[in-house]
């Protein structure tokens, strides 16, 4: 599997693509600065991109800003971004094409390097992997906007949110300690609830996350 990694700092890059590389992984670029990671996206389009949101040289939102660009150019590309704080901007521009194969997680979650490695494969396949810390602030906005999501009960925004964080049907049923048939129905409800229409289950997974995490549901692109 083929990797953009974009990270300025020298020694994080470099154990990221140690690391990378160690599970099988191909970073076919390891760029430090926005426009690099804009032409290495656009010049490699890899399975993949892992990009540190704020890159020289304005060191405000540059990678994230090239990630945007790239995906305008290449629709779907898989992009998980790093960030050292929640920025509820950043994560709400990351989600508003309505796409798969996004995730975005703390820096502070790389040091975990199962859990790491388990949201780049993810995100390359097409999923998402939300970090919890940024899933609890963007609730707390979403959760006061009008609209289906407030059809949702309690436990179908838990199992909502669960899903956003990446987990599968039995991770969910095992965190909520309820069966596997009681998840798949609270997940067949929030489908309905979220007038997402039928489609493959992965791609209706996905976009229910979206949907929930951006708070506009109904307007999936």
């Amino acid at each position: 599997m083929r990797v953009v990694l974009a990270e300025d700092l020298y020694l994080l890059r470099e154990g990221l693509i140690r690391l990378l590389e160690a599970h099988g992984f191909t970073v076919v670029a390891a760029v430090e600065t926005g426009p690099e990671l804009l032409e290495a996206l656009l010049t490699h389009r890899p399975d993949v991109a892992v990009v540190d949101v704020r890159l020289p040289p304005t060191l405000t939102d540059e990678g994230l800003q090239a990630a945007l660009k790239a995906r305008r150019e290449i629709q779907g590309l898989p992009v998980l971004v790093l960030s050292q704080h929640v920025q509820q901007l950043y994560a709400r521009e990351l989600l508003a094409d309505g796409t798969g194969g996004i995730g975005y997680l703390l820096k502070d979650r790389v040091f975990n390097a199962g859990q790491f490695i388990d949201a780049v494969r993810r995100v390359a396949a097409g999923g998402t992997a939300m970090d919890p810390d940024v899933i609890a602030q963007l609730m707390q906005t979403t959760s006061r906007r009008p609209g289906p999501l407030l059809r949702l009960s309690p436990r179908e925004r838990e199992v909502l949110e669960l899903m956003a964080e990446g987990c599968s049907n039995s991770a969910i049923a095992a965190r909520l300690s309820v069966s596997d048939g009681a998840v798949a129905k609270h997940i067949a409800n929030i489908f309905t609830k979220l007038e997402l229409a039928p489609a493959e289950d992965a791609n209706r997974r996905v976009l229910a996350v979206l949907t929930y995490l951006n708070g506009t549901a109904g307007q999936s692109s």
